[in-house]
């Protein structure tokens, strides 16, 4: 569905079937030269027919738009390879995102490894159902973009934002003089972006908290944002979300009183704001999400000495130091 939320801004919304994120919100910016699309959508049927619908309303020809994706993740560039076969010229990444998109065989090495740490069968590593799409091949040729590389549509003068945390190399786009942000998924309305583990040798949820503060700082009238409403006031958002991961913290905390656990056992005594009561009724890839959701807290913690990793026989375990 196609509205027009700030002059020759339109969101397509674009729905994402069994799946909890409901919709993506896939934005169209135009001009009488140049036209932008930010994220895209899962490479499925249902969501490559909402995308084209969208597009053919307001009549876009694709040999006059380019393509940004804020971070790698295949509900916001699934369609990224399809967009390009029909004409789409440029495709925009942070060259971080850009090479996790491409690096298929490092990113299953990863899932893989992740599945070891979480105790779950290694086999079913990217059994996340048919409703996430089929993933990318062949390498994408991509035009890297580094934090005040601009874009220029018509009026607009974007500036890209490095929001890293969601994703190791997430990018926003800043308009300074409408007050203008697209976000991604840095920010949310009403649901709480997933931030999961990305390595050993990172902090993840310092840098997304980071990325908070800096995004607070910015003059901002409309948050666009990639699930759920536009955001009118993004500082009172950001407040509520860093409280989330504080709480998220004491709740970590106060499980390890009863003793050390696994990631995937952390996961299980949190509590989530999903529709399955018990752990054992949730699907594979939620038990995932959540999974890598405790990881990164619990890595946080590893980070700032309140919690120690324990690595007993190929498995993690984490506890409050003796």
């Amino acid at each position: 569905m196609i509205t027009e939320v700030y002059p020759n801004i339109f969101k397509n919304e674009i729905p994402l079937p069994k799946n909890p994120l409901k919709a993506i919100n896939s934005y169209i910016i135009i001009s009488e030269n140049r036209n932008l699309i930010i994220d895209t959508g899962f490479n499925t049927e249902e969501c490559l027919t909402e995308l084209t619908k969208g597009l053919e309303e307001l009549n876009i020809d694709l040999k006059k738009t380019d393509l940004l994706i804020t971070h790698m993740h295949t509900d916001h560039s699934g369609l990224a390879p399809a967009l390009k076969k029909s004409g789409v010229q440029s495709i925009y990444f942070s060259q971080i995102d850009g090479d996790l998109f491409n690096q298929t065989s490092k990113r299953d090495s990863f899932y893989h490894t992740l599945n070891q740490i979480f105790g779950f069968k290694t086999d079913n590593s990217l059994r996340f159902g048919k409703e996430f799409g089929t993933r990318l091949v062949e390498p994408l040729e991509f035009s890297p973009l580094n934090e005040g590389n601009e874009i220029i549509i018509g009026d607009y003068c974007f500036e890209v934002v490095d929001i890293p945390g969601h994703t190791p190399g997430h990018i926003g786009l800043y308009e300074r003089k409408h007050r203008l942000f697209f976000c991604g998924d840095h920010v949310l309305d009403a649901i709480t972006p997933n931030i999961s583990f990305w390595g050993f040798e990172q902090d993840i949820l310092s840098t997304y908290l980071n990325s908070l503060n800096k995004l607070y700082q910015y003059e901002i009238d409309y948050l666009f944002t990639a699930h759920r409403k536009i955001i009118r006031d993004h500082q009172k958002r950001i407040i509520e979300l860093i409280n989330h991961h504080e709480e998220r913290l004491k709740e970590i905390l106060l499980i390890l009183q009863d003793g050390k656990k696994t990631a995937s056992e952390m996961a299980a005594a949190m509590h989530w704001d999903v529709s399955h009561k018990k752990w054992e009724d949730f699907p594979h890839s939620q038990k995932w999400f959540a999974s890598g959701e405790a990881l990164s807290h619990l890595e946080h913690l590893v980070h700032i000495g309140l919690v120690d990793r324990i690595d007993k026989t190929e498995k993690l375990f984490y506890g409050i130091p003796e």
